[in-house]
């Protein structure tokens, strides 16, 4: 069967997840009509015994460095199809939803980059954690083309929107903001699922390395940019404030999303080296 779509699964150290991603993309009749290589950057653990169970339907590819932007890199160069999706390995995603963006991406007139609706699993979560995340649902970010944060994909002319990948944190950040909205897609019939921090200090942390990411984006290579700070906060108390029940996970939601936006100003002002700040309480539950 003709490969519609190459699957890229940037991977350090998720020997605890990666099974349960290619153990569901795998076993699905129409997984041949996708290239999947898992690229092990750096691993210490079991995630390139665990990926190689699968071989011939994955290729592995193993590099010492443990950056996520290499293994990008090596998974563009061993990646042999397009249109081209970025999977991270702790996400939960089936092949009908991948197959979808491949469709979505090939259509004529179609978008350049596109990404399934993501739902955040909040179960077993703390109860702030579990709070912030009703608010965010209602957030500008989440209505105005939401493009990543486990899952995005490009067509071979969107990729070509840039050369190489730059040494960001936030690389699905940086791909949204290189397309305007009206070369985006949602496809809100289809859905991945990420596992929140179970914890407010992991969430926090993890928050933190996030809101860094977002503010040492290349600006110059940008072309899309949010609105005012004031606007997207008038926007949101305007929807919270027709909806009472949510004013107190309101309250929790403006110190979990002020914290870190004020921690990562200060590691940046400190020029403190990034560190990852991966979130290992989500791996614990898978």
């Amino acid at each position: 069967m003709t490969v519609r779509l190459s699957v890229v699964i940037p991977a350090h150290d998720e020997a605890a997840v990666i099974g349960r991603l290619l153990e569901a993309l795998t076993s699905d009749p129409h997984s041949t009509e996708l290239e999947i290589v898992v690229v092990a950057n750096g691993c210490r653990d079991a995630t390139v015994p665990v990926a190689r169970a699968f071989e011939p339907a994955v290729r592995v590819v193993e590099i010492a460095a443990a950056s996520k932007i290499d293994a990008l890199e090596a998974g563009d160069a061993a990646a042999t199809t397009f249109p081209r999706a970025y999977v991270d390995a702790d996400v939960a995603v089936d092949v009908a939803t991948l197959l979808a963006l491949a469709d979505a991406l090939t259509r004529t007139g179609g978008p350049l980059v596109a990404s399934p609706r993501l739902e955040i699993d909040t179960d077993g979560v703390s109860w702030p954690v579990r709070q912030h995340y009703r608010i965010w649902e209602l957030t500008d970010y989440r209505s105005a083309g939401h493009i990543g944060s486990g899952i995005y994909a490009m067509s071979a002319a969107g990729r070509a929107r840039f050369d190489t990948w730059p040494h960001v944190i936030a690389d699905d950040r940086f791909v949204q903001q290189l397309f305007l909205p009206s070369e985006r897609e949602t496809l809100d019939g289809h859905a991945f699922r990420v596992r929140s921090a179970r914890t407010l200090a992991a969430h926090l942390r993890r928050s933190t390395r996030i809101a860094r990411g977002n503010r040492e984006l290349p600006s110059d290579v940008q072309l899309a940019a949010d609105a005012p700070m004031g606007d997207r906060a008038g926007n949101l108390v305007r929807r919270v404030a027709r909806q009472p029940r949510l004013w107190v996970a309101f309250g929790v939601y403006c110190v979990t999303s002020t914290v870190p936006r004020l921690r990562a100003r200060r590691l940046i002002a400190e020029r403190r080296e990034p560190e990852w700040a991966r979130d290992e309480t989500s791996r614990a539950i898978a």
